[in-house]
């Protein structure tokens, strides 16, 4: 499997009304947008950091993944999505090799990226997202 690059970090906060100050103001990074992904049931923020961004990720239902990450964990450091092509591709190789994923098929996630989640147990308590964009997506 070749990974392109570290596509973003995704960092896991209770409000991302209350987190964009110290990203924006104290670090100077660039908000490029927000939006909402309601099959995760979260709010996403996305930061340019140099050839990547950050990905606040809120959740906004306390069923969600993310709320269950805060809880147990804390706000922090959710994942690292790693960019690929060909990411069906990529999961039936990593499958093969052994590798737990949390979505044996892409789905649609912010951005309309096509995204698929590494089990934490097979990577060394990690969690690695695969993230497959469009041409459109890559020149943002």
């Amino acid at each position: 499997m070749e990974v392109k690059n570290v596509d973003h970090i995704g960092i896991a906060v209770k409000s991302i009304e209350k987190a964009l100050p110290f990203y924006v103001d104290i670090l100077n990074l660039t908000l490029l947008g927000i939006e909402e992904v309601e099959s995760e049931k979260v709010k996403v923020a996305f930061l340019k950091i140099g050839d990547a961004k950050l990905e606040l990720l809120e959740p906004t239902a306390p069923d969600s993944a993310v709320a269950a990450f805060i809880e147990k964990r804390g706000e922090g450091i959710h994942h690292v999505a790693l960019g690929v092509d060909d990411i069906q591709g990529r999961i039936d190789e990593l499958k093969e090799k052994g590798i737990r994923m949390i979505q044996d098929v892409p789905k649609i996630g912010a951005g309309g990226a096509l995204v698929a989640f590494m089990h934490p147990k097979s990577t060394g308590g990690v969690l690695y997202e695969l993230c497959e964009k469009t041409d459109a997506e890559v020149r943002e």
